[in-house]
């Protein structure tokens, strides 16, 4: 199933669903097998995000150093 490109808060929350779905005991090989791919594309979906984040505010910060100097 491909990932469409969720908001952060919903790729979370999808995630922490996948996981309780693996941890189920009567799983299927395959459906554990498309869960967990689901899921690293998620965490990498996250993770690109929370950099993005990351350099609004750093560039935020910046900006506000420069108009109080």
């Amino acid at each position: 199933m491909p990932t469409k490109k969720l908001k952060f808060h919903e790729a979370m929350n999808r995630l922490d669903e996948i996981v309780t779905e693996l941890n189920r005991d009567d799983l299927e090989l395959e459906k554990a097998m498309d869960l967990f791919t689901e899921g690293t594309k998620l965490a990498a979906q996250c993770e690109t995000q929370l950099k993005e984040f990351e350099q609004k505010v750093e560039q935020l910060s910046n900006q506000k150093e420069t108009t109080n100097d």
